[in-house]
């Protein structure tokens, strides 16, 4: 006779566990980070890479729901994970104590440097392009003195909370993070990216590699730093290194078509038609900085670039604001019941913050006109006849056309700056245009894969202990699509079945979350029949398997289940 013993959600369990293996996680954890001298059970790094598999599995980090998970899965991970493992391993006080190993800098840079030199020789993983960019983590926290919460200015548009700063460097072109560090919420960009683009240079050991970042990145030390330890950068320069005025001298030999343009496509990936882009020159011009008593100089290209969507983007922007512009000013116009007459002082303060609030200052030129009314009035009852004055101050604006058309010719022209003389106008492009593969990996963080957000801890130790156990996460996310989309380039294949409620559509660059999630629905049913465990899994669907297959993964690590 059977009796049923218990039903366990595999999902993509086994499969996360197993992309771990290959990274030999659990093994480099337990070597640099040291255990508490009452650890038993289950090593730190078995227990990390458990709760790493539930947290990608589940996208929650809190951590007293990891006991009750592990002992609903305990068939699976005794044969995914460790035939000893408790549920215990997993308890609230245990993930803490990890967090604070994780937490502590010295130990974590040991390990993150050893995790990146194995990473990129399993994967062989080209090295080079590397990006830096920073985001913000809001909280319901207090502010101490001294602590990791802080105000600043916040990249999650709630300046009214208390935020830290994650700063990362991630592996082009699988936004592979190889480095992570959490300061204050206070701090600002500009000083983090050499320490960032030294810890790279420590845990990579390699030169020659060029850094990409936004125009925070442009810092005349940063760029110096990066050319002296003889690697590249490309970066856009901000106003307050090239201002408006600067530009449009820059592009005076454009205006009088003294200049050759060269024409940017884009890439022909999908077999679409190739379609302008963008347009520019290069030109170099050497660069100088003193460091002691010595200078330091190199030479640096300009890449003048025009991009056609920005500049639509721009136009319309531009239009838009001075149509607010104009409408506001001539309500100033409006006279009735209700509405203040103003002065002429009045009206020019209110026109000046019109023109102010919309950046509209030198596109329209305003004018003023007042006209004087003189009514007299009887004596009426107990008032006596008497002369009333109203000045009425009338306005006029003018769109100065000359003034729009050098704004219009402005727009969509930036400046990037590379000490990589050799590195072309469309690669420049080409390479500013995939900043988004960093930024990818902060909406992780932030969305329902990573689950960052809400935070729920309290030590600040243990906060940036989260992030890096969350960084680890979002490797092993760059690293599933990053192998499933190299084999179906390989063999120019595509993958389907992978959207709900469209089987047949069918794609070659998979997400991670996609392709996590169509291991979703396999159980392993515990049985007792006479007298004997039994263990029974669902089949493996032919989608399964191709991306098992896709990952080098065997079907054994579901099948093991099983028997």
């Amino acid at each position: 006779m059977a009796q049923l013993i218990a039903n366990e959600r595999v999902d993509d369990i086994p499969l996360l566990l197993s992309q771990m293996g290959q990274l030999k996680l659990s093994e480099l954890a337990d070597e640099h980070f040291e255990r508490h001298g009452n650890w038993q059970g289950l090593s730190l790094g078995k227990v990390l890479v458990g709760w790493l598999s539930y947290l990608l599995s589940q996208g929650d980090h809190r951590l007293n729901q990891v006991e009750d998970w592990a002992s609903g899965l305990s068939g699976t991970l005794e044969r995914s994970l460790a035939p000893t493992v408790r549920s215990l391993d997993f308890s609230d006080d245990r993930l803490e104590r990890i967090l604070d190993r994780l937490g502590n800098d010295a130990q974590w840079d040991r390990f993150e440097g050893e995790l990146n030199r194995h990473t990129v020789r399993v994967y062989d993983l080209r090295v080079g392009c590397v990006r830096l960019d920073t985001t913000t983590s809001s909280g319901y926290r207090a502010v101490t003195d001294e602590g990791l919460f802080q105000f600043g200015h916040s990249k999650d548009y709630r300046p009214d909370l208390a935020q830290v700063k994650i700063s990362q460097a991630a592996l082009d072109p699988l936004g592979l993070p190889v480095s992570t560090t959490v300061v204050s919420g206070n701090q600002a960009d500009d000083p983090l990216y050499i320490p960032e683009i030294q810890k790279v240079q420590k845990c990579l050991q390699a030169s020659g590699l060029t850094y990409v970042g936004d125009s925070k990145m442009a810092a005349i030390e940063t760029r110096r730093y990066i050319a002296e330890s003889q690697n590249h950068y490309l970066c856009p320069l901000p106003e307050q290194h090239i201002s408006k005025a600067d530009l449009a001298e820059l592009l005076v030999p454009v205006f009088r078509h003294e200049e050759i343009l060269t024409q940017v496509v884009s890439p022909d990936d999908n077999g679409e038609t190739p379609e302008f882009i963008a347009e520019g020159f290069t030109l170099t011009l050497p660069q100088s900085v003193e460091v002691g008593a010595a200078l330091f100089t190199w030479p640096e290209q300009w890449l003048v670039v025009r991009s056609f969507k920005s500049a639509e983007r721009q136009r319309s922007s531009l239009d838009n604001r001075i149509e607010k512009a104009t409408e506001a000013l001539n309500q100033l116009n409006l006279t009735g019941r209700g509405r203040k007459r103003l002065s002429i002082e009045e009206t020019r303060d209110a026109a000046n913050r019109i023109l102010q609030r919309y950046r509209v200052r030198d596109l329209i030129q305003v004018a003023y006109e007042t006209t004087t009314q003189t009514t007299h009035k009887r004596a009426y009852r107990n008032k006596p006849a008497r002369t009333l004055t109203e000045t009425k101050v009338t306005v006029k604006s003018t769109l100065e056309a000359e003034a729009y058309q050098q704004a219009t010719r402005l727009l969509g022209w930036r400046v990037y700056a590379s000490n990589d003389l050799e590195l072309s106008l469309p690669q420049a492009v080409y390479g500013y245009r995939n900043e988004y593969l960093i930024e990818q990996g902060f909406r992780r963080y932030k969305g329902k894969a990573l689950g960052l957000r809400p935070l729920y801890l309290a030590s600040d130790q243990r906060v940036k202990g989260l992030i890096r156990l969350l960084s680890l996460g979002l490797r092993i996310l760059c690293l599933l699509e990053f192998s499933v989309r190299t084999h179906l380039a390989a063999d120019q294949q595509v993958l389907s079945g992978l959207y709900a409620g469209n089987p047949k559509r069918a794609t070659n660059h998979p997400t991670a979350e996609l392709l996590l999630k169509a291991f979703r629905g396999i159980t392993l049913t515990v049985m007792e029949i006479d007298g004997r465990l039994q263990r029974f899994l669902s089949s493996l669907s032919d989608l399964q398997r191709r991306i098992l297959q896709f990952l080098d993964c065997p079907d054994s690590i579901y099948l093991a289940l099983s028997g």
